[in-house]
């Protein structure tokens, strides 16, 4: 019984040392002294930004976005791009794939075929919008702010941020940029197969440094993406604008619910069947299995005629066997 004692008495001396050395903080905090100082670090924050090094990539990006909406829209001029009526699905070719993965149409069944009709720009590069801020570290948007600040692509709205110049045609998605592109492709259908690989290599360079570009100025300026939809926000937080409407019980548009965003996100690819000289002239249900895929951008650009990366090779299945005929 002494020993235990002694023991005792000995391992509560050697705690009693190591637990002198903590500092012990009241949970009685005043926020309202501490919320001034808060914001003040929040301000001082904001001239940090932009980063000087950042500029010329945020310039490159911007130049490369307009050279990827020029040459996308002149290829489409000579390569036909269909896109089916009730889901996002698009294919680049004459006639449309019967492969059975509709899952738009709301009162018919699903996995059907689709119904195909003429293609349009934003069916290749997909307009993702954002709010423009008046600054980074501004206050977060509240839901009756919203219509307060204009919507911008995301991408354009990054490169803001990093310090690039802004032109009146920047700011505007891929379709309101069109009449700046236009006298350009006008003579596209008399072009010589040389100049039409000479714009699709062209376009296949500006897509990886547009997405390359994207992926450096993430690491440097936060963006924000939904969990739930699409919605992306271009700063340290995001804002409290309902417009999510994932809950199909509320009778309002929900909260978004933010996590750090990807290039996908800002630049979506935008994966189409792809059609090999192996595969037969309409991809079939039951070779689904067989087929390639890959972005939109390079099937387009390699049916004019450019040589994909070989980054991309395993999802085309450039090599690979095709579905067996149906007799």
């Amino acid at each position: 019984m002494a020993l235990r004692k002694m023991m005792w008495q000995n391992f509560a001396g050697d705690c009693g040392k190591h637990i002198s050395h903590f500092r012990y903080y009241s949970s009685r905090i005043d926020w309202k002294k501490l919320r001034p100082m808060i914001l003040k670090r929040i301000e001082n924050r904001a001239k940090d930004y932009p980063v000087r090094h950042m500029v010329p990539v945020a310039q490159e990006v911007l130049k490369a976005r307009m050279l990827l909406i020029q040459g996308v829209y002149t290829l489409m001029k000579v390569i036909p791009v269909v896109a089916c009526r009730f889901c996002p699905e698009v294919y680049i070719g004459e006639k449309g794939h019967l492969i059975r993965t509709c899952w738009g149409y709301r009162r018919g069944a699903k996995n059907r075929v689709h119904e195909w009709i003429t293609g349009s720009l934003d069916d290749i590069l997909v307009p993702v919008q954002t709010f423009r801020l008046n600054n980074m570290f501004q206050k977060v948007i509240k839901h009756h702010e919203r219509f307060d600040f204009d919507r911008v692509p995301a991408v354009v709205e990054l490169c803001r941020q990093g310090g690039a110049i802004l032109t009146s045609e920047n700011l505007y998605s891929s379709t309101r940029t069109l009449d700046s592109v236009h006298s350009c492709v006008d003579g596209a259908q008399s072009m010589s197969p040389e100049d039409l690989r000479f714009i699709a290599d062209g376009t296949l360079k500006a897509w990886e440094t547009l997405r390359s570009g994207v992926q450096k100025l993430l690491l440097v300026y936060p963006a924000k993406v939904c969990e739930h939809c699409s919605e992306i926000h271009v700063g340290p937080s995001g804002h409290k604008a309902r417009l999510c409407g994932v809950f199909k019980y509320e009778s309002w548009r929900g909260t978004h619910f933010w996590k750090k965003a990807a290039v996908d996100d800002l630049v979506p690819p935008k994966i189409v069947w792809r059609q090999r000289p192996q595969d037969p002239p309409a991809l079939l249900n039951e070779g689904r299995d067989f087929y390639g895929h890959a972005p939109a951008v390079v099937d387009l650009c390699t049916k004019a005629g450019a040589i994909a990366p070989k980054k991309y090779s395993c999802m085309m299945k450039i090599q690979g066997l095709t579905a067996k005929a149906q007799y």
